[in-house]
């Protein structure tokens, strides 16, 4: 059996759906919205991969890359704002960072 392009497509559609859920489902925990954004950002680099080896072109893999740079950053500072936030509150809940608004 020969891995294809649908396959590769497939699996990434299955993670964006998981990632979307995740943030529409779980509205109560930080770290489950930005793992689901995480997967969001997975999925996409996987359809840019697949499709940079079909069309065989090196583009999409450097802008995977250049996803990849930006999902890292993400993490880092979204983590960084929750404990500081979790420091200054005892909480990282939902309903609590949304009191921040004003």
């Amino acid at each position: 059996m020969i891995v294809g392009l649908s396959h590769y497509l497939t699996v990434a559609a299955i993670l964006f759906t998981l990632g979307t859920l995740g943030i529409f489902l779980n509205r109560k925990n930080v770290i489950v919205i930005l793992m689901s954004i995480e997967l969001i950002l997975l999925a996409v680099n996987i359809n840019l991969v697949a499709f940079s080896a079909f069309h065989n072109d090196i583009v999409g893999q450097i802008f995977a890359l250049l996803v990849l740079t930006v999902a890292a950053a993400e993490a880092a500072i979204g983590l960084a704002i929750l404990v500081v936030f979790f420091r200054n509150s005892g909480s990282i809940a939902v309903e609590d960072i949304n009191s921040m608004k004003g």
